[in-house]
């Protein structure tokens, strides 16, 4: 298992190191800087965003899935969790229903916007350079999670992705594999794909007490399935630090049928671990 790690070179930071992660005043005219140009860029960019709605589902339900909304996140705050739900609630909102034609570029930033107290956005929990933080519109990366994942159980194609470089807590009912999620900040880490079908797709979300659910759905009915399947997980420690490594496939099978007709490796995550665990190994460089 351990000659399947990619070791990247030089190693993940464990602290924050840049001179924008110490100086707040360099940190906002970098976000200033990045989201100028992202503003720009969405005006030169030629590819045309999803932003239809449809009233009422498509037919046929590529893949369901279902997140918790509490969950036990080291000592952190819980308040902010429960702050979470309130902008869970906005955020879908303006993803429901959302349409996908073929062609077009689903993006979670341009779709949900800003988020601002001035929209009723509240302080929430996020990550923020290795640290867990509050701040206004904090939670909403677990629907662009949930969305990854649905995405992952289809056709459809990934095209901006980020993730966070740290796993700041010991896995607390984790259903899915670490690794699947997708940063968002607005407005220049955004996550988006595109649909390269001939098929139109549809997201749908809604919170119940306890969950937040949504579903991929489809004008037709796919004959082939999509599982995701994690490969070769371990926890390493490097001189000092702690460190985790996977892999994340996607098979495709055709429905009702076990044999695999094509797998592909999705990503091989690297990621400074911010507890120690329990079961790891030590590796000398």
């Amino acid at each position: 298992m351990l000659s399947e790690i990619n070791i990247p070179s030089p190693l993940p930071s464990v602290g924050c190191d840049r001179l924008s992660h110490r100086n707040p005043i360099v940190y906002w005219l970098g976000v200033q800087w990045f989201r100028t140009k992202r503003h720009v860029l969405w005006l030169l960019q030629k590819e045309t965003f999803a932003k239809e709605r449809a009233q009422g589902p498509l037919p046929y339900r590529v893949h369901k899935h279902s997140s918790v909304l509490i969950r036990k996140l080291g000592d952190t705050d819980p308040v902010l969790q429960h702050n979470k739900i309130i902008n869970l609630r906005l955020a879908t909102a303006c993803l429901h229903e959302v349409i996908i034609r073929p062609g077009e570029v689903f993006s979670f930033c341009k779709l949900v916007g800003k988020p601002t107290r001035r929209r009723g956005f509240v302080k929430g929990l996020q990550l923020s350079r290795g640290q867990a933080i509050s701040g206004i519109g904090g939670g909403i990366c677990q629907i662009a999670n949930l969305i990854h994942w649905l995405v992952l159980h289809s056709p459809l194609t990934v095209v901006e992705r980020s993730q966070h470089s740290y796993d700041p807590f010991p896995d607390e009912g984790r259903i899915i594999p670490f690794g699947t999620g997708a940063a968002i900040f607005y407005n220049y880490v955004d996550y988006q794909f595109r649909n390269d079908t001939l098929d139109t797709y549809q997201l749908r979300f809604w919170l119940t007490e306890k969950t937040l659910e949504g579903e991929l759905r489809c004008n037709r009915d796919l004959e082939h399935k999509y599982h995701v399947i994690e490969k070769h997980h371990v926890f390493v420690k490097i001189g000092n630090a702690f460190y985790r490594s996977n892999q994340i496939w996607q098979y495709r099978t055709v429905k009702c049928r076990s044999e695999v007709e094509e797998e592909k490796l999705i990503t091989r995550n690297f990621a400074v671990v911010k507890y120690q665990p329990t079961d790891y190994t030590e590796l000398k460089l």
